[in-house]
């Protein structure tokens, strides 16, 4: 099923077609969460609340952009509210599995790899720190990777005032980096 098709499907309310949604798009939005929360626990959790809160939006999804980039706004959403979570108080915890695996593994460079985590988490926080609309912006672009066609067909707003918003928030973003992070 295409994209319109999948789109008038969801606005009617079918539910074959949201499972069909959920099959063809979970993939990316779990990708999306985890690279916004770093954590596969706490992305596996922000898609799955990204997929309850679309289906209970569905009586309000009005079919005028790909289905995919209105989760991945929905996804960006849900993970920036639990980002803020962790921040003020719940560690972000590696799974079990995650530790065994990089353990058994073995990095193979592990000073290039803690310079990349670092260097991650210090483009997440300064992400996060970013003001609307411009957080959103770049989340989407970035993080979820749509193009800014899809980011303004998700976001209601011109393909110029995207581009621009795009543009003053890579700008902000860079004011917030140290030096050479960038």
């Amino acid at each position: 099923m295409d994209d319109l098709a999948l789109a008038r499907a969801l606005a009617t309310g079918d539910e074959a077609a949201f499972h069909a949604l959920v099959d063809r798009e979970s993939v990316v939005v779990l990708r999306l969460c985890y690279r916004i929360l770093g954590s596969v626990v706490e992305a596996e959790d922000a898609a799955q609340e990204t997929f309850v809160l679309a289906y209970r939006a569905l009586t309000t999804y009005r079919a005028d952009g790909p289905p995919g980039a209105w989760l991945a706004r929905i996804a960006t959403r849900v993970c920036w509210r639990r980002a803020g979570t962790l921040s003020r108080g719940r560690a972000r915890t590696r799974p079990l599995d995650d530790v065994l695996t990089a353990t058994l593994a073995g990095p193979a460079d592990p000073v290039a790899e803690v310079l990349a985590a670092e260097e991650a988490a210090t483009v997440h926080r300064a992400v996060a720190l970013l003001p609307e609309p411009y957080r959103e912006i770049v989340a989407l672009y970035f993080f979820a990777e749509l193009s800014v066609a899809d980011i303004a067909l998700a976001t209601q707003r011109p393909e110029a005032t995207v581009r621009t918003q795009l543009r003053r928030g890579l700008e902000r973003l860079r004011a917030l980096m140290p030096r050479g992070t960038v």
